[in-house]
């Protein structure tokens, strides 16, 4: 039995040994299989985590956005209204003075330029701490998540403060520019309008974008080429200008910055900023709306032979001027109101907030 046994596999042998090949290469290429599958499934569970880490990061650093331009706007706003101050001329008319038109045409250049600018600096102040913030968030998260085996920070608290400080040109010679260009463009466009002159919403929002397309071809022909200056000074008044003594904290910071300003130059940035612009005019003007509908026999308003589109009746500009005048407050309100909540909701200047950080927050990045 035994002898015909072995005489059986020896006649095979070659089957055999085939079998026991074929049979132990499945065995190990289905362990080896198993292996792999369970690293796949390992690699993908720590990416949807890492994934996840950053979506919750970039969520509470959009938070931090809000709040931060909630918080800056009763600083924007009294900054404005320093230097474009009503108040004087308004109590100078209380007094019925000779040179009452002229009080009244200064009040109207003012109230006009204050309110155009609050819109202007209001649409800056987001899209800026926009970038601004997401670029420290996105090295923040790389510090938490990536150097922690005692590197140095890639972005540290003196930086951060250093960096962030940047925002006080938009609140200062900045700002100062802004008004100096805006007034300029109010007084070519409204200046020769009289005061008894009525002008309906849609007459406004013709005005409005005229001293709007003078401000920003200006900008497009002067020394500083785009609105972006009056958000960030040109380079060689940061750090760099001090050529010595800079220390390393410093020169992350001018790096920063100098990432900060090819961000605001670029195509994209420009993109959301118009648009940011747009939508904040147009919240303007639906503000303004509520005050032209007087109650019905109200002779304060003046016919008109056309119905306007947006409101079918029309002002005086002096009964406007009051009106505009106040908008300020609306505009730079740091309760929510619906001209910051726009402004905060627009789909562009959050896809724009998540490039940035995505950008800032990939490792290879930040490395070049």
């Amino acid at each position: 039995m035994l002898s015909s046994t072995w005489n059986f596999i020896k006649r095979h042998k070659r089957k055999f040994i085939f079998t026991g090949v074929f049979v132990g290469g499945v065995y190990l290429l289905g362990k080896y299989a198993q292996r792999k599958i369970q690293e796949i499934q390992e690699r993908e569970a720590a990416e949807y985590l890492a994934q996840a880490r950053r979506q919750f990061h970039f969520d509470s650093n959009q938070r931090t956005c809000n709040m931060t331009v909630l918080s800056m706007l009763p600083t924007l706003r009294e900054a404005i209204i320093h230097h474009l101050n009503s108040d004087s001329l308004t109590s100078l008319l209380k007094t019925k003075p000779a040179n009452k038109l002229e009080i009244w045409d200064d009040l109207k250049i003012i109230s006009f330029t204050r309110s155009i600018v609050a819109i202007y600096s209001t649409c800056m102040l987001v899209v800026l701490l926009r970038v601004q913030l997401n670029i420290i968030g996105g090295y923040l998260y790389l510090d938490n998540s990536v150097t922690k085996n005692g590197t140095t920070p890639l972005a540290p608290p003196d930086v951060q403060q250093q960096y962030l400080s940047s925002i006080q040109h938009l609140l200062g010679e900045g700002l100062i520019e802004l008004i100096t260009v805006v007034k300029k463009a109010v007084q070519e466009v409204l200046g020769p309008v009289s005061l008894k002159q009525c002008l309906s919403l849609q007459d406004l929002e013709q005005q409005l974008t005229h001293i709007r397309q003078v401000v920003e071809d200006g900008c497009a022909s002067s020394k500083h080429k785009s609105l972006s200056w009056y958000m960030m000074p040109d380079e060689e008044n940061t750090l760099a200008s001090q050529a010595c003594g800079l220390t390393e904290n410093d020169v992350t910071t001018i790096k920063l910055l100098n990432e900060t300003r090819d961000l605001l130059e670029s195509p994209d940035f420009s993109t959301v900023l118009s648009t940011c612009l747009t939508r904040g005019f147009a919240r303007f003007l639906d503000n303004m709306a509520e005050f032209f509908r007087p109650p019905q026999g109200d002779s304060t308003a003046c016919s008109s032979p056309e119905t306007s589109v947006l409101s079918p009746v029309s002002l005086p500009l002096a009964k406007i001027i009051p009106i505009i005048n106040g908008q300020i407050h609306s505009i730079c309100s740091e309760i929510p109101s619906h001209f910051v909540q726009d402004l905060l909701l627009i789909n562009q200047v959050k896809e724009f907030a998540a490039n940035v950080y995505e950008t800032f927050s990939t490792p290879h990045e930040l490395q070049k």
